[in-house]
């Protein structure tokens, strides 16, 4: 089969598209024939190994991974003797985080990870683009129980987990104020935005409004800027992970005091639960995953480029079959 692989640290020409063998399922595994994956920044982390706190998830010498890619939407070609939830020509959609190894034709999952059946309503490239960005803001708006008649701020509403972060946090019914750039102040108000704010005209820390959360969720905003912004006990949430290994003290200071203006970074986990959440939302009509551009796999360096340089808006698809 072909994929896109990697061998060595470094910047993305360090990916080819080969030949290598196919896998084949264990027992408690599904093979999947896949049609659609992406390329996000966590994949450039892993392959760049930037920052340097990566190599203790990517390898420390060399990449653990070789094949990246951890959204994927294909269909089902094998299942293994244990399997019961999944059959044969089942279309599917899903996040594979533990192993990657969706960015080639073929791969394996395990039947309990976060997979499911795909929403009928959707492609398969829409469907490789619902689940990381999603399941990132999720995260982020459950750990702070955000419930309605609550205010937040979504700052990097057009990428991938802003784009989601806005919708989700409209199902909870929160006052959504979104923040992006001027071409995309339409995009982020067709997903439901209360107020959409044009950081290249307005800056919202200055404008006078409280807010309960600050969801920075492209890690360009700063907890020293935006705190005046929060009300008591409200939360600064940031996505980067270079925040964390820059400000290990501040993050863990703030995170335990409750009556006082904190930042919060909790860890995502990926679960066949929120794949099925995300699914009802799509079917519910309440979420939509935001496409930006469609590259074949034989083009997965120049997909790579354009998603390093920062201005993508949602999703960059890898279509494979």
């Amino acid at each position: 089969m072909k994929a896109a692989v990697h061998t060595r640290y470094g910047s993305p020409d360090v990916l080819r598209v080969e030949e290598v063998p196919p896998p084949s399922p264990a027992d408690d595994e599904v093979l999947i024939l896949v049609h659609a994956s992406t390329v996000n920044r966590t994949d450039c982390g892993m392959r760049s190994a930037k920052p340097f706190i990566t190599r203790f998830f990517s390898g420390w010498r060399r990449p653990k991974h070789q094949i990246l890619g951890s959204e994927v939407a294909g269909v089902v070609e094998a299942v293994g003797a244990s399997v019961t939830e999944f059959r044969v020509g089942d279309r599917v959609f899903g996040v594979n985080m533990a192993d990657y190894g969706t960015n080639a034709e073929h791969v394996c999952m395990k039947e309990r990870a976060p997979l499911a059946t795909m929403p009928p309503t959707l492609t398969f490239d829409e469907a490789a683009a619902a689940t990381d960005g999603a399941i990132l803001a999720m995260t982020y708006l459950r750990r702070v129980g955000l419930h309605a008649g609550q205010r937040i701020v979504v700052y990097g509403a057009s990428g991938a987990i802003g784009s989601a972060g806005v919708q989700l946090a409209k199902h909870y019914g929160a006052h959504v104020t979104a923040v992006c750039s001027t071409p995309n102040v339409e995009l982020v108000r067709s997903l439901g935005a209360d107020v959409v704010i044009d950081y290249l005209r307005d800056d919202f820390t200055t404008n006078g409004e409280t807010y309960d959360f600050v969801f920075d969720a492209v890690g360009k905003h700063s907890f020293r800027r935006c705190r005046r912004s929060l009300v008591p006990g409200g939360a600064y949430m940031v996505t980067d992970l270079g925040f964390l290994w820059q400000n290990p003290f501040l993050a863990l200071l703030t995170s335990r005091l409750r009556r006082h203006r904190k930042v919060l970074f909790p860890l995502p986990s990926y679960t066949k639960e929120k794949v099925a959440f995300i699914k009802q939302l799509i079917e519910a009509g309440e979420f939509k995953p935001v496409i930006d551009r469609r590259y074949p796999l034989a083009d997965i360096v120049e997909a790579t480029k354009y998603v390093e340089t920062q201005q993508k808006v949602g999703n960059v698809v890898i279509t494979v079959g």
